[in-house]
């Protein structure tokens, strides 16, 4: 990662980048500081976005190979495109791809027996974005509120870090509520906590599985509207609730290990592992699985602009509570 900040600092760039990983707030954060270097905030002419699974190869190919116009870079950026798991010819075209266009992958997944990501990882700069451990986290967390005048004590950095989703798209989100909600004063105490931050979404995440898992839609639904109300997004419940799907099929496929060993392994605190532990055991791995692909499904869905947010999430909270949503 360290190459990959010199590149944007030093603006002396590689023509390929793969991001990957499962840290969103990451990729996304290196991908437009990337945009941002490479085109210095010029209009977005030379500026081209691909996502998705059926994003055409020759597509790609066209506007690699055109030429910037009054700048020394074309910036083509392909996320989401399963590229990296998959058999396809885009390594042949970007053998002679002009010095002048970059190109960056941001992928979930990848799969480094693959043509494209041995391509890039040999002639670019491939870098995983892994969730950070927790004394990164803290050091993102005093430096986010020191920028906004504020602090907690460590004791309060611990409680907070036990409470909420460990993230940082959540972690980042939870730390503007609390500014946001302490305005006026400095210190951010556990108090200020319990009333905001989504200790409430993560408790209504791991009920709504509890009565899917019971066939009981209705109050599915109700805890869905109580996170709404709440002035949760359905973009960030979704998100949660994807996350939780995750985090259960780790704990399903761990293997007979303690609640200490699934902590360290899948990054939250001890209690929470015993919490996973045990909700895992009302699924078989095939259906943890299909869940994923539905709630991958409905994300992107909505970044397609095919689906409404939170008529999506309502569907997806039906299925989940009909046989599992299998």
């Amino acid at each position: 990662m360290q190459r990959l900040k010199e590149d944007i600092k030093n603006r002396a760039f590689h023509q390929l980048y793969l991001l990957y990983g499962e840290e969103d707030y990451l990729k996304k954060m290196y991908k437009n500081s990337l945009k941002q270097a490479v085109l210095e905030g010029s209009d977005d002419i030379n500026y081209s976005y691909f996502e998705g699974k059926d994003t055409d190869v020759l597509q790609i190919k066209e506007t690699v190979e055109t030429l910037p116009f009054f700048n020394d870079y074309r910036l083509v950026i392909v996320e989401d495109s399963g590229f990296f798991k998959s058999a396809n010819t885009l390594a042949d075209y970007l053998e002679d791809m002009p010095e002048s266009s970059i190109v960056v992958f941001v992928e979930k997944e990848t799969d480094k027996r693959n043509k494209l990501y041995k391509y890039v990882n040999k002639n670019g700069l491939a870098v995983e974005m892994k969730q950070m451990g927790v004394n990164d986290i803290k050091r993102f967390a005093a430096l986010m509120l020191k920028e906004n005048g504020k602090k907690m004590r460590e004791s309060t950095a611990d409680y907070f870090l036990g409470q909420v989703d460990n993230s940082m798209v959540n972690i980042t989100n939870e730390l503007d509520k609390l500014v946001s909600y302490t305005y006026g004063r400095e210190e951010i105490t556990p108090e200020d906590i319990d009333a905001i931050c989504c200790v409430q979404v993560t408790g209504h995440i791991f009920q709504m599985i509890d009565y899917a898992m019971e066939g009981k839609a209705r109050e599915v639904l109700k805890l869905y509207k109580d996170l709404l109300e709440l002035r949760e997004s359905p973009m960030s419940i979704l998100y949660l609730i994807t996350r939780q799907f995750n985090l259960l099929l780790q704990a399903k496929t761990a293997g007979n290990i303690t609640k200490n060993e699934l902590a360290s392994r899948i990054q939250v605190p001890p209690f929470a592992a015993g919490k996973y532990i045990n909700q895992a055991r009302g699924f078989k791995a095939s259906q943890l699985k299909e869940l994923l692909d539905v709630c991958v499904e409905t994300e992107y869905r909505f970044k397609r602009g095919l689906l409404d947010a939170q008529t999506g999430v309502e569907m997806l909270l039906l299925k989940m509570s009909q046989g599992h949503g299998v």
